[in-house]
């Protein structure tokens, strides 16, 4: 039978996708990106150091969710790590060890090793962990930080069109913050569009960044990513607040916040409300009008300034990277293809 030219178009249309359509090089291997796979243990074994001993057990669904989210943020390093090699700036075996000593000093031989036992990790996955972040930071650092320049011009605007904002009545604290809710806002979103659903999940969730935040990752870019408030746009900044304004938080926040050091940040907070923040102090400034010439004025001008082009530099970065990389997610393909009706375990 010959088939008329509009049902050839058709049957080899659908004849090349099926030829297209890569199949994963075994059930273990949950993504490939541009060749280098990511397998299944990878992704448990980050579960696994993610989730708090003593937490309340997830369901599968939930479990399976935290396990996708994870292994996006791998397939996002591994984009990353890849540009850092062909980049020359892979970490050196002298940084490994020098950020490895400095993650040991503050617990004793016995203390770190019950620390790395409880996460499941062994001393080489806290080392290999430990150059990826190193190797990723090196990247961001030169094709990222190093493009950001804030002008004497731009500082000078700034102060301009915001004179009111340094006539302090009294102290201000300038904050940031990373808020996990378990009733999740639609209106709401982060750069991964990652939330809790649930009490059990948002506590997962404020171990897990308070995990990453000890490891030394950048405070603004997991605001960015996971904070489920508004002020993940801006990297959980709050810029400052007086004193005063803070008598209407939670006690715990307040108390928490008049408590810390500049640059310190909070273990997550549970407050009244159900909700998990984490705070960081960026600045205080003491009462009074706060003068241009102030270099303290200039200086936290031009770190906000700083602060705000690099994170938008970096999710560009990342974004046109990942464009380029030829990146396979097969655990997403194979929830999809089973309606979320994942054999199990």
């Amino acid at each position: 039978m010959k088939l008329s030219p509009l049902l050839l178009v058709l049957a080899l249309g659908g004849a090349l996708a099926s030829c297209n359509r890569e199949v994963a090089p075994g059930p273990d291997v949950w993504a490939v990106v541009n060749r280098t796979q990511i397998t299944r243990a990878e992704v448990e074994k980050t579960y696994r150091s993610s989730v708090a001993p003593d937490s309340p057990p997830l369901s599968r669904v939930e479990a399976l969710s935290m396990k996708l989210r994870i292994l996006d943020e791998l397939i996002n390093s591994q984009v990353l790590l890849q540009r850092a090699a062909k980049l020359n700036l892979l970490a050196t075996d002298a940084e490994v060890e020098n950020r490895f000593e400095q993650a040991k000093s503050p617990l004793t031989g016995e203390e770190f090793q019950q620390k790395l036992q409880q996460a499941g990790l062994t001393v080489d996955d806290f080392k290999s962990d430990l150059r990826r972040q190193i190797s990723i930071q090196k990247l961001l650092n030169r094709e990222v930080a190093a493009k950001v320049s804030i002008t004497d011009q731009e500082v000078a605007n700034f102060y301009k069109q915001n004179h009111a904002q340094f006539d302090l009545a009294e102290p201000q604290y300038h904050v940031a913050e990373i808020v996990i809710t378990p009733r999740p806002n639609p209106a709401i979103h982060n750069l991964r569009n990652d939330k809790a659903i649930n009490q059990a999940t948002a506590l997962q969730k404020a171990n897990m960044l308070w995990q990453k935040l000890k490891a030394g990752a950048d405070f603004a870019q997991l605001a960015m990513d996971y904070s489920e408030d508004a002020s993940s746009s801006t990297g959980g900044d709050l810029g400052f607040n007086p004193q005063s304004s803070f008598n209407r938080s939670d006690p715990l926040l307040r108390q928490t916040m008049l408590s810390m050091k500049v640059g310190s940040f909070s273990q997550p907070l549970h407050l009244k409300d159900g909700r998990y923040v984490i705070l960081k102090l960026l600045g205080k400034e003491p009462a009074g009008q706060r003068e241009l010439s102030d270099p303290q004025v200039q200086e936290g001008i031009r770190q906000m300034l700083r602060n705000r082009d690099e994170q938008l530099l970096r999710a560009a970065y990342l974004a046109e990277a990942r464009d380029e990389s030829h990146v396979t997610n097969y655990l997403a393909r194979e929830i999809l293809e089973s309606a979320g009706k994942l054999p199990a375990d």
